[in-house]
């Protein structure tokens, strides 16, 4: 099975997106390519073994090939001819904006390329925390209290129970995320929040709190679950420490949990997952507050596609790969507009 891992992209976790596809690399046995997006919208084919963040860091990859997406396939320009790159499955590995927002797999699907990640519905829902707290709601899981706060209306805020935790609505990676314990340090969270979204989440913040982060699909109508972690933190899991573990490729030990509470978070994490997010390795991240599951976020490309957590990721893969939803086709007849016709 020929892979061809797409990476980059214009958001602010484009370099996260890079990290956890060289993280790839040691992952998955398949034969890969490589695509990367780059911020001018361009996708160049990266040798494997340019594979190296200088790559990107230095603009080197501008030396290699430029692609240009087209009907099942990228492709580029020779001396004589356009030439196919020749793969089997997309691996969509783009953290937020074009990734995790829908752009890439409406592409994807207009022109007809299989790939494995988040549909535009599921990107709809989880790139959005507003969405997401609703959508959870809907299916009766629970989620903290929460507002939401629009930057042209940040003076109506007004934060009667501290500490609180601010987040920017549509960015992952804990980018932009505080903890604020005292008003004094409010204006100061907020600047940082808006500065990468207009709108902002701000819920309590709950000392001690226990979380628990499981990931997993569905093939053939059946669950593949990885192990449940407790991520190791301070304060919160915050930017620095969830990417130095996510690029590497280390297995992390099971979190020593009850079977009730094993039980909750599968069943949590089915629930999400229905058929939304067929197609995809989703991450889910729970809290646990006094034996009660809350769903947290969920992450539609996770970081290294969370392959630390699988015993054996390239399988899983693998197996995925035969197993992804596929477009209903739709056979355009014209027979209205035919039966107008012949009525004139």
């Amino acid at each position: 099975m020929k892979i061809a891992i797409v990476f980059g992209g214009i958001s602010y976790e484009h370099e996260i997106s890079i990290v956890s596809s060289i993280a790839l690399k040691d992952v998955l046995k398949n034969d890969l390519i490589y695509i990367f997006l780059d911020e001018q919208k361009d996708f160049y084919h990266i040798p494997n073994s340019n594979m190296q963040t200088s790559t990107f860091s230095t603009k080197e990859y501008k030396k290699y090939d430029k692609l240009t997406l087209n009907k099942q396939t990228f492709s580029k320009k020779t001396f004589i001819c356009t030439k196919k790159i020749e793969f089997d499955i997309v691996l969509n590995l783009v953290h937020g904006g074009y990734g995790e927002d829908g752009v890439l797999a409406s592409l994807f699907d207009f022109f007809d390329i299989r790939f494995i990640g988040p549909r535009v519905e599921a990107c709809s829902i989880s790139i959005n925390k507003f969405l997401t707290k609703s959508y959870s709601n809907s299916l009766g899981i629970n989620v903290l209290d929460y507002k939401i706060y629009n930057k042209s209306k940040s003076d109506e805020i007004n934060i009667k129970n501290y500490p609180v935790i601010i987040k920017p609505l549509k960015l992952g990676s804990s980018i932009g995320v505080s903890i604020v314990n005292k008003k004094d340090d409010l204006q100061y969270a907020l600047d940082s929040a808006f500065e990468f979204d207009n709108d902002i989440l701000i819920e309590p913040f709950i000392n001690n709190i226990k979380e628990y982060n499981l990931a997993g699909c569905k093939i053939d109508d059946e669950f593949i679950f990885s192990i449940i972690e407790e991520p190791k933190k301070n304060n919160f899991l915050d930017f620095d420490k969830k990417y130095l573990d996510f690029s590497s490729t280390k297995k992390v030990s099971p979190a020593t949990i009850s079977k009730q509470i094993e039980n909750q978070l599968k069943n949590n994490f089915k629930k999400i997952y229905n058929t939304i997010f067929e197609g995809s390795i989703i991450r889910c991240d729970f809290f646990v507050l006094d034996d009660t599951v809350y769903l947290n976020e969920i992450n539609s490309i996770p970081g290294s596609m969370a392959n630390y957590l699988f015993e054996d990721f390239n399988d899983l893969i693998n197996r995925l790969c035969l197993n992804l939803p596929r477009q209903e086709s739709i056979n355009i007849r014209y027979d209205y507009i035919s039966k107008i016709n012949s009525n004139k």
